[in-house]
């Protein structure tokens, strides 16, 4: 298995015990990307020179003993509607090819203190306003669409060209691209994680969140990204490995919801007040 291959977790785990350095997993992605970008066009801005200077510096601090946790070296790609200071902030769009962000949305803010390594922004559907992002190709049938809006996002992490990434979902922008790339993607419970530095399209509708390669490795990077930790439970990650006590904890506008409204659902629906008229038989009444 190449580097760029890896899950987070697992390359997490390499590089804490020395035998895998951010510099070599770096360049094992940026290379992939290299062979695979002419094809599948994933990114909008690689950022090579900068993520190596970043692995480098991980390295460092890594061997100094100043190791910062599981997203430490991990190289990974930021949808251009996410501000990175220094990096164009596109939004796949000619309307703003020349906006360079002043500062870092608060969410690469939270990766960059983590220790993660930028390698560059990811092509969205021009302004998020679509689920095909045209400008890209799915990496498992390259005539095909990857989805979208974070099309770019999702194909840069199923092609190897970085280990995870961050999108945003307003009606299926994460949810869709990884579906149809093989990922896993999470809409976190809104305002869970932080829009500020993010272009939006909604302000009342759009979430940031992951696209991994596993349910582990969103948890982790959910865990840096959100401004609260989960109600029982240390981390997002920790909770993973609760049953489904720790799913409730772990994700809890999803999961939580969904238990509540099924342990305290009645039996009968003319006990429940304000409910809806049962469906209508039309085969029965056309027949009358």
């Amino acid at each position: 298995m190449q580097a760029y291959q890896l899950s987070i977790v697992d390359a997490a785990r390499q590089i804490a015990d020395g035998q895998l350095s951010p510099v070599e997993l770096t360049r094992s992605v940026l290379e992939r990307a290299q062979e695979k970008e002419d094809q599948l066009s994933a990114y909008v801005t690689l950022a090579a020179d900068q993520a190596m200077d970043a692995a480098r510096r991980a390295e460092q601090e890594i061997r100094r003993k100043e190791y910062r946790g599981v997203l430490h070296g991990i190289p990974y790609a930021l949808k251009d509607l996410i501000d990175a200071a220094g990096l164009p902030t596109t939004a796949s769009s000619q309307v703003r090819r020349h906006h360079l962000a002043a500062a870092d949305s608060e969410v690469a803010a939270r990766l960059k203190q983590a220790g993660m390594i930028l390698t560059g922004k990811t092509h969205t559907h021009e302004f998020a306003f679509g689920l095909t992002t045209p400008q890209t190709n799915n990496p498992w049938a390259p005539e095909r669409s990857p989805g979208g809006s974070s099309g770019g996002s999702a194909a840069a992490v199923a092609y190897g060209g970085a280990l995870a990434a961050l999108g945003t979902d307003t009606g299926g922008s994460i949810r869709v691209p990884a579906a149809l790339c093989g990922l896993v993607g999470l809409k976190p419970t809104y305002e869970l994680v932080s829009r500020q530095g993010v272009v939006p399209l909604s302000g009342s509708l759009d979430h940031v969140g992951p696209i991994t390669r596993t349910v582990a490795d969103a948890a982790a990077l959910l865990d840096a990204i959100a401004t609260r930790r989960p109600p029982s439970a240390d981390s997002y990650r920790q909770g993973l490995g609760q049953g489904w006590r720790g799913c409730a904890s772990a994700w809890p506008a999803i999961i939580s919801a969904s238990i509540s409204r099924r342990t305290s659902r009645p039996r009968s629906r003319t006990s429940r007040p304000n409910s809806p008229p049962p469906a209508r038989r039309w085969w029965r009444s056309r027949s009358r």
